[in-house]
């Protein structure tokens, strides 16, 4: 019998010592995550762009962020992102701004001779009725969901943009296809945010409020996967340390929910014994959203450890202490 072959992986502390490293949307939810297992992994010159300083559809300041930090590696996390609300009623503002801050950024960062070009994607950009569990082949066969196209297919073409500059110019651009993400810190705002902190607030506001019910978008019946940001975030510093490759690699955790089984879940755990009123007019968007996570793990040893139901414990917990005023037991 053949033994196994062991993969050695590079030290973490080698491959960020020293290194300059810029993560736009370090800010942000899921960048905060990416900028905190950097710093416990030594890594000490860290840039995080505000938006205020560095507006990144506009290319002069991107070619200013470059000068002023000088790094040799790029992490593009800053996007333009909301739920099937958001996305619905701005798509040319999701497509517009997700493209021009990509494209402009991988093409400078390329000019400035940046040595690796972490490319962040969405689930967003697999064809609507991709066969489960996703794999990252069919990422080509067919059109996105309909109300989040715009915004799926504006991060697409950073994978086709990286794919070319990599082929002509050697230039190292990888990519990363994360799931949904949920987690402490999340955008709680109903207006703009994704499903998980909307059900989430809506649960615990009612139950506050005292509320008999709640609405709930669609019908309940699609499926989606869910992975905790700090899961995410370490697969994305894992791929930047381990992985130089052309080939697209989903995050994700590989786990399928259905949506009603998810919002009866969080009425659960946030304590909500109101009813659930289901609204068939609003969209459902996909109808089912699993990854196959395989490659990742292959590629640069990555695998998710949250469960959800305590994902979405510490997540009601985040909530309960920065939004209530007197939180909830």
């Amino acid at each position: 019998m053949q033994d196994q072959q062991v993969t050695v992986w590079p030290d973490s502390q080698a491959v960020w010592a020293d290194k300059r490293v810029i993560v736009t949307g370090g800010a942000g939810f899921l960048g905060s995550y990416v900028v905190e297992k950097l710093h416990a992994r030594g890594a000490s010159e860290i840039f995080v762009p505000r938006s205020s300083d560095y507006d990144l559809r506009q290319l002069e300041a991107i070619k200013q962020l470059l000068t002023d930090a000088r790094p040799e590696i790029v992490i593009h996390i800053a996007a333009r992102v909301g739920g099937i609300g958001a996305n619905r009623d701005h798509p040319a503002e999701f497509f517009y701004d997700n493209l021009m801050m990509g494209v402009q950024l991988i093409h400078e960062s390329w000019q400035a001779q940046v040595k690796k070009f972490v490319t962040i994607g969405t689930v967003c950009a697999y064809p609507k009725h991709t066969p489960v569990p996703f794999k990252e082949d069919d990422l080509w066969n067919g059109y996105p969901e309909e109300t989040n196209a715009p915004y799926g297919l504006a991060k697409k073409m950073l994978l086709v943009q990286g794919e070319a500059y990599r082929a002509q110019y050697g230039f190292n651009s990888i990519f990363m296809l994360p799931v949904n993400l949920y987690g402490p810190r999340d955008n709680f705002d109903l207006e703009t945010s994704h499903v998980v902190p909307a059900l989430v607030r809506k649960c615990q506001d009612a139950k506050h409020r005292g509320l008999a019910t709640i609405e709930a978008w669609g019908d309940g019946s699609p499926t989606r996967e869910f992975i905790y940001a700090e899961d995410a975030a370490e697969g994305i510093v894992l791929a930047a340390e381990r992985y130089d490759g052309p080939l697209p690699v989903n995050i994700g955790s590989g786990d399928e929910v259905r949506i009603k089984d998810l919002t009866e879940t969080i009425a659960r755990l946030v304590g909500f014994e109101g009813t659930i009123v289901w609204d068939p007019t609003k969209p459902n968007g996909q109808p089912r959203r699993k990854l196959d996570t395989n490659r990742a793990r292959e590629l640069f040893g990555f695998e998710s450890h949250m469960l959800l139901e305590e994902g979405l414990r510490r997540t009601i917990a985040w909530y309960q202490d920065h939004y209530l005023a007197e939180p909830v037991a």
